[in-house]
C-alpha cells in the first residue's frame, strides 16, 4: 500500500514555491489517491495535471499500482484547513454549529484557533414598533463546528 505520507510529501515538494496549498490527501487501501489543492487565485486544470504528472513520475506502478485524482476543493464543500478560512476572510460563508444552528455571515478576524463571523440580525427594541437590523459578531473555535461552507449568492 502507498503510504499517505509520501504521496503528501510529494505534494509538498511539487507546490512549495507557489500559493498553492493542500486542502486533503487520501489513499484507500486498494490504492485509491485522491489529492485536493488550492491557492488564493483559484486552482486551475493545468495545476491538476502537471501535479498529476510529477505524482506519476515519482511513483512506480510496476512496483504498486494505484489510481490517482487530484483536483482543486470544491466551491461548496466544507472548509478542511485553516487557510481556506484565510482564503475566504471577508467572504460570505454559512457555520453549522454543533447544537445544530446554522448561522450565515461575513467571515472575519481568522486566528489559529477561532475565526469570527460578523452576523446581522433584527431585533425589535423595547418600545420600538419596528425591528431594526443589528451586527454582532459571533466567535467560533474550529473543533466546536460541524462545518464552515463558502456562501454562492446569485443575483
Amino acid at each position: 500500500m502507498i503510504e499517505k505520507s509520501v504521496v503528501r510529501q510529494l505534494v509538498e515538494e511539487f507546490i512549495a514555491d507557489s500559493d498553492r496549498f493542500i486542502v486533503d490527501v487520501k489513499v484507500s487501501k486498494d490504492n485509491a489517491i485522491t489529492v485536493e489543492i488550492d491557492s488564493n487565485e483559484g486552482v486551475m486544470i493545468d495545476d491538476c495535471v502537471a501535479l498529476t504528472h510529477f505524482i506519476e513520475s515519482k511513483l512506480d506502478r510496476d512496483v504498486e499500482d494505484y489510481e490517482l485524482e487530484v483536483g482543486s476543493a470544491g466551491l461548496s464543500s466544507p472548509f478542511k484547513v485553516l487557510e481556506q478560512y484565510r482564503k475566504y476572510e471577508g467572504s460570505e460563508v454559512e457555520v453549522l454549529d454543533c447544537q445544530g444552528k446554522k448561522h450565515h455571515g461575513i467571515l472575519k478576524d481568522v486566528t489559529d484557533s477561532t475565526f469570527g463571523l460578523e452576523v446581522v440580525n433584527k431585533v425589535k427594541p423595547e418600545g420600538a414598533k419596528r425591528k431594526v437590523e443589528v451586527t454582532e459578531t459571533l466567535t467560533f473555535e474550529y473543533d466546536k463546528i460541524k462545518y464552515t461552507k463558502y456562501t454562492i449568492r446569485f443575483k
